[in-house]
């Protein structure tokens, strides 16, 4: 049977000024000069060694193997002074047979490489290309005969459930390297009970009366293991949950789930934390789960790269709908083309079983920057017909750059397709976004739109009574997604829609804007402790969780003798308390405002059925200068 064995821990980092020091996995050398703005994080090659002992095993019966789960973004491995392997793409597995090389003592060493090239994707975007072995390193101890460990990081297993009446037709491949023994299925329900059992390497399965993995209400898994047998001993033993569902989407009537109408309307997520860059925990990719959930979002696109393993498991778990995509991103790079078809095979085959997604992304914004339109346009092509090669179930998804028009070819090429817009932020006129989603509707009625980016710059510390496009207050930042939540209730045939983003992250290339170095479009600040007003308009229009909100509580000197304030629920009636007198009750849905005399220090709760919250306004003569912009010139402000 297989063994496990982590190598997290105890390593020896040789960082850009190739001083060692002790480190453990997840790393990271960008964590503070990737996030500080300036472009000009260290981008090269750093080198990690590990000492190891020999695993035991039997060298006449099994076989060790190296996993890496994430090193960004060229890695090259050396063991006891041989090369083993090299790997070109920072956000996939790879793995390595080592059992022929290892001594009982052993030295390895990765050459991790994050440079400027013009080969290995992503190279040009809008946010950090972190260096380093930011997921786990293990060891892998298995039978010499076992299931495959060595197609694209791939687990050997590849699940296609259908539906058939009241039952789910469940096709089990898999991959072995020995033409010995015999291959055993089971598939099991939530409860462990087997349902279904076979023998083959290539077998259809009926679950009869089959639970459908049914979204955020009821996200049903089963649980496939296969035994690799030989005269009756186990080889080999893999798993893999899976969901047995049908979806579609309809260019007139939106995304339908098990065959009814189910609007997909959610997030996108970028994988870094302040501090720590990519180099997450299972505790931060949980943390991050539950804030998605907070808000009652139903689908998540996980820009702009493959993300860890771990987060596809939670989407399965907690039934988000999935846009997963290669990070094909801003500008085509001809000597890039290899790369782009290998991220995607990594991508398919290491997450075929994830019942979460349903869309394969081909690239984003690529026509920001490219020059080779014909080459482009082919290795596109290319890319589309290999998803539909290796997926034959899910249709392939590309997200538009804003001044990539209607007419544009790029964007037909794929079977659904979103556009990246900031109408109403990047350009004046929130209204223009009802404009142009009809406009594409009316062209291509038989074409399925969704907005895979909108989003508005928003920084909790800074703020305004009168808030306008452009100046980063938290309060434009609310009103621009207040308009866009009615948008897309105006357009109800809209396949998905994802705001940009569920939380800041860094973009080392940005200096103006606010804070340098930073993205800050997001709902949640970028150390996870602070949710933004914006993030509780959206828990008002998807969560079924009651709750009340008051916005404007990091606003709280003012210089109107009146302000206005604002309150977010999912109730329909509201009561607002001033120093503990009733002010107002208002009846309506998801946004309330009140008009709040200011006399000195007030303090306001607000209540709703058996919520409440609560927070302290104070008028004052001068405005607070930490709420201003200090503007540097026409088109730019900075944070002050």
């Amino acid at each position: 049977m297989r063994n496990s064995i982590s190598l997290n821990q105890d390593w020896t980092f040789f960082g850009p000024q190739g001083t060692p020091e002790h480190i453990d996995l997840p790393h990271t050398w960008n964590a503070s000069d990737g996030q500080d703005g300036g472009n000009d994080y260290w981008r090269g090659t750093c080198i990690y060694k590990k000492t190891f002992s020999m695993p035991e095993f039997d060298p006449n019966t099994q076989t060790v193997y190296l996993e890496f789960r994430g090193v960004n973004a060229s890695a090259d491995v050396e063991l006891n002074g041989k090369t083993v392997v090299h790997h070109d793409g920072g956000y996939s597995t790879f793995r390595v047979e080592i059992a022929d090389m290892l001594t009982k003592e052993n030295q390895m060493t990765v050459r991790v490489d994050n440079s400027v090239n013009d080969r290995v994707y992503p190279q040009k975007a809008d946010f950090t290309f972190y260096g380093g072995i930011y997921r786990d390193v293990l060891i892998l101890v298995v039978n010499k005969c076992h299931f495959d460990l060595d197609h694209f990081g791939g687990p050997g297993l590849q699940i296609t459930p259908t539906v058939k009446g009241t039952s789910g037709m469940v096709q089990v491949k898999s991959w072995t390297n020995t033409e010995d023994g015999q291959v055993q299925i089971l598939l099991n329900d939530a409860a462990g009970k087997t349902v279904a059992e076979g023998t083959g390497t290539d077998t259809t399965l009926e679950i009869p009366q089959v639970h459908l993995w049914d979204g955020i209400k009821d996200p049903y898994l089963y649980t496939a293991v296969l035994r690799l047998t030989k005269d009756g001993e186990v080889l080999d033993e893999i798993s893999s949950r899976f969901g047995v569902r049908t979806f579609e989407a309809d260019p007139k009537k939106g995304f339908f789930l098990n065959g009814r109408p189910y609007p997909l309307h959610g997030v996108s997520r970028h994988q870094d934390r302040k501090g720590l860059g990519n180099a997450l925990t299972r505790e931060h990719h949980d943390e991050d789960m539950a804030l998605i959930r907070e808000i009652g979002a139903n689908t998540i696109r996980l820009a702009h790269y493959q993300h860890d393993q771990y987060f596809y498991d939670l989407c399965d778990q907690y039934g988000m709908i999935v846009w997963a995509e290669i990070p094909y991103i801003s500008e085509h790079m001809p000597n890039g083309r290899e790369n782009t078809i290998s991220q995607m095979k990594e991508l398919i085959i290491q997450n075929y079983n994830h019942p979460s997604i349903i869309t394969w992304g081909l690239s984003n914004e690529i026509t920001i920057s490219t020059k080779d339109k014909k080459d482009m346009m082919d290795n596109h092509r290319v890319l589309n017909d290999l998803c539909h090669s290796m997926d034959a179930t899910r249709p392939t998804s590309l997200a538009c750059y804003a001044v990539c028009g209607p007419f544009n070819p790029v964007a037909h090429i794929s079977d659904l397709v979103s556009w990246n817009l900031y109408l109403g932020w990047y350009v004046p006129g929130l209204f223009l976004n009802d404009l142009w989603i009809s406009f594409f509707h009316k062209v291509y009625p038989k074409r399925c739109l969704g907005y895979s980016e909108y989003g508005c710059e928003g920084m909790p510390n800074l703020h305004s009574s009168k808030p306008r496009r452009g100046d980063h207050t938290e309060e434009y930042q609310a009103i621009y997604h207040e308009f866009m939540l009615r948008c897309f209730k105006r357009h109800p045939y809209m396949w998905s829609t994802h705001v940009w983003n569920m939380f800041d992250f860094a973009a080392d290339a940005r200096d103006q804007g606010g804070e340098p170095g930073m993205n800050h479009k997001g709902l949640v600040t970028f150390d996870r402790q602070l949710k933004k007003d914006s993030f509780y308009v959206y828990k008002a229009y998807w969560s079924e969780e009651p709750f009340v909100h008051l916005c404007g509580r990091r606003y709280a000197d003012r210089t109107e003798a009146v302000t206005t304030v604002k309150v977010y629920s999912n109730l329909n009636e509201v009561s607002l308390y001033c120093d503990g007198k009733l002010l107002e009750t208002q009846q309506g849905e998801k946004v309330f405002t009140f008009k709040v005399p200011l006399n000195g220090q007030v303090k306001l709760e607000v209540k709703a059925g058996e919520c409440h919250d609560a927070m302290t306004l104070r008028h004052v003569e001068k405005p607070n200068p930490a709420y201003k912009l200090k503007k540097k010139n026409s088109s730019s402000a900075n944070w002050v």
